[in-house]
């Protein structure tokens, strides 16, 4: 049963108040307006500043009549005087079942136990939860979903309809664009979808599969007023990533893991990946450039804005923000360096009280249990800091293990960064190079050309092979200082994680 056919069920089984968290007053609007229709009862709404009067009617006739009703108490008077079969819809109620309006929630719930009696429903419509525990028996709460992506397709289809007859603006959508656009759209309210197309439509003149970051910007909006996530608008892409083909494969197949294909072919939507491995070699990286590939939002998710002063804080920020990345699904939810957010899980009832342990175990319970297509790309560089019940088959689709770069994957890290830089690769000798970086990572071999381009700059003159060979001579790759702890990671790693890139030849 849908969203609509629940609540109508409820206000037949003459369920007294209801209780609708969304923050799209016109859809469900519409919606009560469809179900009022059908039982054939009229639509009564309330607004703190209009009071009382019948659904539909206009702001310039409601500025002078139910002056009274814009009391809340004489309102819900007005819902007992009430003799007709009504649907009562409260917008915005929910300051008034705070502690100190002790006589609202009062008159709330004896009113409740007369409506049982009656063909009267009151509908609380609100974006947020306020409830007092006075009112808990008497009223039901629903969360009115975000469109689907039927919804969206209606929408769409409306304005192809009415843009098409003008000559200035171009529909160029085939099927698989359409559902490119309607992916990137899901996790929007109409009005924002609404919103973003007329915004397309208008900068573009045109309505393409292209303009999927255009939607992909209105998502960052919603990011923004949160204030717990990060919004990352990156450019970086697989080719930005030397090696790794092994990881970048499994990615690839997954990229059309959230489409409606995907669900009928009886594919669940893809959980996450963990990434351990040595510092800078193109973990962090990869989360960037799977969002990319996969033209959907990433998210980052810092553990530090997480923690509150106030107790519980934490734990309701955590899943604040885990109802803000479901809410712009299809995502990547970021989270960078996960064994140092959690380093102290374990003996966190001595240290704060136990806050961090109930912040794990809120993040883990989602992990495991999730159902939108939340894509999480964990990154780690300790797996002796990692909690075991982290690692267990469920919370991950896969854990990948990320070594120092092979030679080959050197060459190609040595080509991007310096084609990132404006020169030439087939100027440089890159086998030499590669032989002369063993043991140094992709972020060491990025260090390495910054370094050799200022050593040139200084000099007066254009970088040359001599330049590379120089700063690669004077620089100890992190690999050498900390063989031991390289040696242990890899030694944890073999049979326990999959490899991000092809195995290694001898020489590596």
């Amino acid at each position: 049963m849908n969203i609509v056919g629940e609540i109508e069920c409820l206000i037949r089984a003459r369920y007294p108040i209801l209780y609708l968290l969304s923050g799209e007053e016109a859809r469900v609007s519409g919606a009560i307006a469809e179900i009022a229709g059908r039982r054939q009862k009229k639509v009564i709404e309330w607004t703190c500043t209009m009071g009382l009067a019948a659904a539909g009617t206009s702001i310039q006739s409601q500025r002078t009549r139910n002056a009274p009703t814009k009391d809340p108490l004489v309102a819900l008077d007005q819902v007992v005087d009430e003799v007709e079969p009504a649907i009562f819809v409260f917008k915005d109620f929910h300051p008034f079942l705070t502690r100190p309006n002790v006589t609202v929630i009062r008159r709330l719930k004896e009113i409740a136990l007369q409506l049982k009696n009656s063909r009267k429903t009151i509908i609380l419509l609100s974006p947020t939860l306020e409830m007092p525990p006075e009112l808990e028996k008497e009223i039901t709460v629903l969360a009115f979903p975000l469109p689907t992506r039927d919804d969206l397709a209606e929408l769409l289809g409306r304005i192809e309809t009415e843009v098409g007859e003008l000559a200035n603006v171009n529909v160029e959508l085939d099927d698989a664009g359409r559902e490119r656009l309607l992916q990137a759209a899901l996790g929007l309210t109409l009005g924002e979808a609404e919103n973003v197309f007329a915004r397309i439509l208008v900068k573009h003149e045109r309505l393409a599969a292209d303009l999927v970051p255009e939607v992909l910007g209105e998502k960052q909006q919603l990011i923004r007023k949160n204030g717990l996530l990060e919004y990352y608008a990156t450019d970086e892409s697989f080719a930005t990533v030397g090696g790794l083909n092994a990881l970048k494969d499994w990615l690839r197949k997954r990229a059309a893991a959230f489409t409606v294909e995907a669900r009928a072919f009886g594919l669940p939507a893809p959980k996450g990946l963990l990434l351990l491995g040595v510092q800078g070699c193109g973990k962090s990286l990869c989360a960037k450039a799977v969002s990319n590939l996969w033209q959907v939002p990433l998210l980052r998710f810092d553990m530090g804005r997480m923690f509150g002063s106030l107790v519980g804080s934490s734990e309701d920020n955590v899943r604040r923000a885990i109802a803000v990345a479901e809410s712009v699904a299809p995502a990547v939810l970021w989270v960078d360096e996960i064994d140092k957010a959690f380093a102290g899980s374990a003996g966190s009832a001595a240290a704060d009280g136990g806050t961090t342990a109930r912040v794990f175990g809120t993040l883990l319970t989602w992990l495991a249990d999730k159902t939108a297509p939340v894509f999480v790309v964990a990154t780690a560089n300790d797996i002796s800091q990692l909690p075991p019940e982290l690692l267990r088959k469920g919370r991950f689709d896969e854990i990948f293990f990320v070594d120092l770069p092979a030679t080959d994957e050197r060459r190609d890290v040595f080509a991007i960064h310096l084609r990132k830089r404006g020169r030439n690769p087939e100027r440089f000798d890159l086998e030499t190079l590669a032989a002369a970086s063993r043991d140094f990572s992709g972020a060491e071999i990025e260090e390495a050309v910054i370094s050799a381009l200022y050593e040139a700059f200084a000099a007066g003159r254009e970088l040359a092979p001599e330049d590379l060979q120089l700063v690669l001579g004077q620089t100890v790759p992190l690999a050498r200082t900390m063989a031991e702890h390289l040696q242990r990671l890899r030694t944890w790693a073999a049979g326990r994680a999959r490899p991000a890139s092809l195995p290694r030849s001898a020489g590596d």
